[in-house]
């Protein structure tokens, strides 16, 4: 039997030792079925994520956003599911207490936050840059809408020219870009001075290459309207824009413009469409898009008219541009499309006029008709009539009048038998 000091004293030495957390091995040893399930779950979780890691590497080639985005998460899902088993282990198997006041759990449990956080950062560049790729996207996007409007816009002008698309629902002009004011004598007054305008310029053109030529000015301008008297020299330029503005209006008072054609009259809705489709065109674009079109048939036949081949084959050596236009063609040289202008103009004003209901009229006047400050306007400006001459008289018309419901245009007119004032 011990002494009972002894006995207090070996209770004093077991009181003072140190109690440590059991080792790893121990531990393990306590539960080995605990540890080999967890080491299982352990291999488990790292073949899923080499599976997902190589998906995500399968899904960059070829390049598909969205099972990127898949293969991400299921990465960064097995990658919760290791840490967790990470914390699991940790929980169940602590480490011996350091002496260290800087926990090294702590640490490890840093490290980790700053792994997932660079694996966050990859995630959020990736993203980034999946926005730009539909940027990109939707900027193409946007441009090919665009594009297939302008085409949409182009292809109902070319439908509207040929006649073809006359029926329209209200407001399809706003979604087209097409705007459709209403008819009024106003824009028939534009149409009339476009018209006017579009014959003076092209008289010039014409004048040039009849100079280059070698024509005889005088002796053209008296073929055209014989023994006029002209206050000035410079005034002949009138007898050839009166000699384009009769070949060009001849016929404008019928609805078919003197065109052959088989089929049925244009309706004034049709004649209107044409008219709004047209004015915003380019005419060489409109006869090289449809060629055999009512507009492409008028401009040959007012061609043949206005340029006598006497007069091309002087110009051009040839009568080459004659027979291609003959033919049915539009060629695409710089005359020709300077005769398209004043064609364009001449049409637009014949769509216009046929839009009316009733339709507007149109007259001329003929030379040697006494002068009327209502029906006619001098293309001189200033003249006088001295005391005991005659009343002034018609020597060329240069545009046509209209009448147009209840008002008047006038037709401008070349006076003989006045003097111009300096």
């Amino acid at each position: 039997m011990q002494h009972s000091g002894v006995k207090d004293t070996q209770l004093r030495e077991n009181s003072n030792q140190k109690v440590h957390p059991q080792p790893m091995e121990e531990a393990t040893n306590q539960n080995p079925e605990a540890m080999e399930a967890l080491v299982s779950r352990i291999f488990t979780n790292i073949s899923s994520l080499k599976s997902a890691y190589i998906q995500l590497q399968a899904a960059h080639t070829p390049y598909d956003p969205d099972k990127i985005q898949a293969a991400d998460k299921l990465v960064i899902s097995e990658l919760k599911t290791l840490s967790e088993l990470k914390h699991f282990y940790r929980e169940h198997n602590p480490k011996p207490v350091c002496v260290s006041p800087q926990d090294s759990r702590l640490a490890a449990e840093i490290q980790e936050q700053q792994s997932l956080l660079k694996t966050y950062e990859v995630m959020v560049r990736k993203f980034q840059s999946e926005i730009q790729n539909k940027d990109s996207e939707i900027i193409q996007l946007e441009q090919q809408i665009q594009e297939s409007i302008h085409k949409r816009v182009k292809l109902e002008k070319n439908l509207k020219l040929r006649g073809l698309s006359t029926n329209e629902s209200p407001g399809s002009g706003s979604e087209t870009g097409l705007s459709s004011p209403d008819l009024s004598p106003d824009m028939f007054r534009s149409a009339v001075e476009a018209a006017y305008k579009a014959i003076h310029d092209f008289s010039k053109p014409l004048i040039n290459m009849m100079k280059v030529a070698g024509w005889d000015l005088d002796a053209a301008a008296n073929s055209v309207e014989p023994n006029i008297i002209y206050a000035k020299r410079a005034h002949k330029k009138y007898a050839f824009e009166s000699h384009i503005c009769q070949r060009m209006f001849m016929g404008f008072k019928d609805e078919s413009f003197s065109l052959i054609t088989k089929n049925p009259p244009e309706t004034k809705e049709s004649l209107y469409q044409q008219y709004l489709a047209l004015r915003e065109t380019d005419p060489l674009d409109a006869v090289g898009q449809s060629p055999d079109s009512m507009f492409g048939k008028f401009c040959q036949n007012k061609y043949l008219l206005v340029v006598h081949q006497k007069m091309e084959a002087s110009f051009f050596g040839s009568l080459d541009q004659r027979n291609y236009i003959t033919g049915g063609g539009h060629p695409r040289t710089a005359f020709y499309q300077a005769f398209l202008k004043l064609a364009k103009a001449i049409w637009l004003l014949y769509c216009l006029a046929h839009s009316f209901d009733p339709s507007v009229k149109i007259f001329q006047v003929k030379r040697d008709s006494e002068f009327s400050e209502v029906y006619m306007d001098s293309v001189v400006k200033f003249f006088i009539v001295e005391d005991g001459d005659e009343k002034p008289k018609v020597g060329l018309m240069v545009m046509p009048g209209f009448w147009i419901g209840g008002s008047l245009i006038q037709s401008q007119v070349y006076l003989t038998g006045v003097k111009v004032v300096e």
